[in-house]
């Protein structure tokens, strides 16, 4: 079970790590930007394949992909709508019927929702990604330079 000490643990191993903190903190947006993609379920496989791929910090591509989590799922899903609709002009939401439900009509209920979803998921993860770099860059320069040892004079 994660417990928030692990998860102090992990990010505390995530600035530590011999990194530069720009390098740090750009694994950190990238995890961002996988937190709001509209790819759900493949979030992780994205951020191990990204790692491994661009060679960055794993705890930090990790902890940014977080930011999607139980908890925060239903607020991101209706931002990502929300800003989908909004980009597109769509000022009337279309109707959803469960009635009937078989393939045919779950496909026709969720298609006018596709473009917006996608369109609002990137807008917001880019949106994210911009936001969380700077933000990751002054955490991580901070941090570093507290815990750094003193010299003794």
């Amino acid at each position: 079970m994660v417990t928030p000490n692990y998860l102090r643990a992990k990010i505390r191993e995530a600035l530590h790590l011999g990194e530069t903190p720009q390098r740090t903190a750009v694994a950190f947006a990238l995890g961002v930007f996988i937190a709001f993609t509209p790819t759900y379920g493949l979030h992780t496989a994205s951020v191990v394949c990204l790692a491994w791929a661009l060679r960055l910090n794993f705890p930090a591509i990790m902890a940014g992909s977080l930011i999607n989590n139980p908890w925060t799922v239903v607020p991101i899903l209706g931002a990502t709508m929300w800003t989908g609709f909004s980009l597109l002009g769509i000022r009337d939401i279309p109707d959803v019927s469960w009635s009937h439900l078989s393939l045919t009509t779950l496909y026709e209920t969720v298609r006018p929702f596709i473009l917006p979803f996608t369109l609002g998921a990137l807008a917001l993860s880019i949106l994210g990604a911009l936001l969380a770099y700077p933000l990751a860059l002054f955490v991580i320069v901070r941090y570093r330079k507290q815990s750094a040892p003193q010299p003794t004079k």
